[in-house]
């Protein structure tokens, strides 16, 4: 079966599909799947092994000037190889408009959400096979039903597998045991407090292991940098692109993590992990893994879904919902797991 796939962002959402590509691969035999996925993300579904072509669209970017002469090329090129094969399948997992119209520039039957499941419902009417799945549920368990109602084999009952082997990844060249801090985020209701960092970092080198703490903008590094300040084996690691980085993430012993894209790419290499919510909500689309345990603010306002605390007060530590996630509670709960 030859299956084009649209699913283009975002990074969780990549991820979110990885399961499902693996339920299908298990239960169709010579599976061969061409996905469509923004150029920024073009590496991932290399990752597994039904994947057999990646077909980028750099979406993001063309709209930006719809008229330059570039993109416009670009743009031609991108239908002309949608349009240069026949499909048994051609499957939209993300139930948008943008994603509706890849769809439907290919050839072959077309499949995607119905238009009471999916995000937004004018997407389904490019579809020729909408599929009924229900909401209010986790966004894997979600693409994991599609795709099993549209490529007909049935729904696994098995766990969440990614399908990615995380030995493609050489060590390191870092001695001993160590922990990734996914510190970096993109709000500010969303940073586990740098104090909480700093003394988890510190509870890590009293242990006799290093904190690894990477970044991706100037500000992260800064954060990176005080976090690690005066703290033996601490370490902040120079600038690095998602592949390199994969190395130290799928060798660490834990990471620790917050609502960002990269927990979901810990989720996938099955490393054992903390993911840390305190304005957001885990429900939907948090990270779900074999060997994540996510802890999630109890507070009353939690999770309030806003870039600014709305309920500060005159505590050292903001937002106020992090202070049920202590570093000795995360801290306390690894050391346990690995002790099993």
């Amino acid at each position: 079966m030859k299956v084009l796939l649209v699913k283009t962002s975002s990074l969780g959402d990549v991820f979110h599909t990885l399961p499902a590509v693996e339920d299908a691969f298990r239960a169709i035999p010579n599976l061969e799947i061409d996905w469509v996925v923004e150029e920024g993300f073009a590496d991932i579904p290399t990752w597994h092994p039904a994947v057999k072509r990646v077909i980028p669209v750099a979406w993001r970017r063309w709209r930006k000037n719809l008229r330059d002469s570039q993109n416009r090329a670009e743009m031609k090129a991108f239908w002309q190889t949608l349009r240069s094969q026949e499909y048994d399948c051609v499957l939209d997992a993300q139930g948008l408009i943008k994603s509706a119209v890849f769809t439907r520039m290919a050839k072959g039957p077309r499949f995607g959400l119905s238009r009471h499941s999916c995000r937004e419902p004018l997407a389904a009417l490019a579809y020729q096979h909408p599929q009924n799945v229900e909401k209010g549920q986790h966004a894997i368990p979600r693409v994991r039903k599609l795709f099993a109602q549209s490529l007909g084999y049935e729904l696994p009952t098995t766990d969440v597998n990614y399908g990615v082997d995380a030995s493609r990844w050489a060590r390191p060249d870092v001695d001993g045991d160590y922990w990734v801090f996914l510190h970096g985020t993109t709000w500010i209701t969303k940073l586990w407090p740098e104090a909480y960092w700093r003394e988890l970092a510190q509870k890590v080198a009293d242990s006799g292991r290093k904190a690894i703490l990477p970044w991706g903008n100037e500000e992260e590094h800064e954060r990176a940098q005080r976090i690690a300040a005066n703290i033996p084996n601490a370490i902040v690691l120079p600038k690095m692109g998602l592949n390199a980085l994969n190395a130290y993430l799928a060798n660490a012993q834990v990471v620790v993590g917050v609502d960002t894209g990269l927990s979901h790419v810990v989720a996938a290499l099955a490393v054992p992990a903390v993911a840390i919510y305190g304005a957001t909500n885990a429900t939907l689309t948090g990270v779900l893994g074999p060997a994540v345990t996510v802890m999630s603010s109890t507070r009353s306002c939690a999770p309030c879904l806003s870039k600014t605390c709305l309920k500060p007060d005159s505590e050292a530590i903001q937002p106020p919902c992090y202070r049920d996630i202590s570093p000795e509670r995360v801290f306390t709960h690894l050391t346990a797991l690995l002790s099993r």
